[in-house]
């Protein structure tokens, strides 16, 4: 059974928590090998499809809704969905940590661990004539993989490792997983590296609100940064 308080459930049992490793393992296992079966590299107009943004709305989903079914008892504030005890300071540490995976992705590029590149998701430049599924892709990237992503790590993750196990390694095991779920590999340090950044933000303000916040900072003006050729 799992611990009540005031007639919540306050903690994940074994049993929910192994289920959330085996849903993190399958993620990763499933974008390593759609990865490796592919038989050339995406090119760089997989944001102008139509297709893109619903295959992976759909993925999204269905991520979610078994997320869902694994923490559906217990109280949300435990898992992160809660407001920063100050938005002040969420606010700094958003902006902190997007400096600092900035300039973390700005070391590791220079060591040739390009996770763009590998990826190949951001476009080169812009194709005004495909806005529209453009548009779609930009709101499943930038609203709903952070969204569900840290729901995933930051959210029920981050609560079912650090009440076993504490804090750090709820950082660093969250982190690893999440850059996993992405399927790549020369891009896992820098993934992993947001991971940890991430982790920290949800640390400090006890809340999940702002990792989702700096999460979708990042991609959002990443993507921005890709069609207007910004720092090409």
């Amino acid at each position: 059974m799992e611990p009540v308080a005031l007639g919540r459930v306050t903690t994940l049992s074994p049993g929910r928590v192994a289920a959330w490793f085996a849903l993190a393992i399958a993620m990763a296992a499933l974008a390593y090998g759609s990865n490796a079966a592919a038989d050339t590299e995406p090119g760089d107009d997989v944001l102008f499809q139509w297709s893109t943004a619903a295959s992976a709305a759909v993925l999204y989903a269905i991520i979610f809704a078994v997320l869902l079914a694994i923490a559906r008892p217990v109280d949300p504030t435990v898992l992160g969905f809660r407001r920063p005890d100050s938005w002040g300071k969420a606010i700094g540490l958003i902006l902190a940590g997007f400096v600092a995976i900035a300039v973390a992705a700005a070391v590791l590029d220079a060591a040739g661990l390009n996770a763009g590149d590998e990826q190949g998701l951001v476009p080169k430049d812009w194709d005004p004539s495909r806005a529209a599924p453009f548009v779609a892709n930009f709101v499943v990237v930038a609203l709903v993989a952070p969204l569900v992503e840290e729901a995933m790590f930051r959210g029920v993750g981050f609560a079912a490792v650090r009440q076993h196990w504490g804090a750090l390694a709820a950082t660093a095991v969250t982190a690893v997983l999440f850059g996993l779920a992405h399927g790549l590999l020369v891009a896992l340090p820098v993934l992993a590296a947001f991971g940890v950044v991430l982790a920290v933000v949800r640390q400090r303000t006890d809340s999940i609100y702002p990792p989702i916040a700096l999460h979708a900072l990042f991609n959002a003006l990443a993507l921005i940064a890709g069609v207007t050729g910004v720092g090409s």
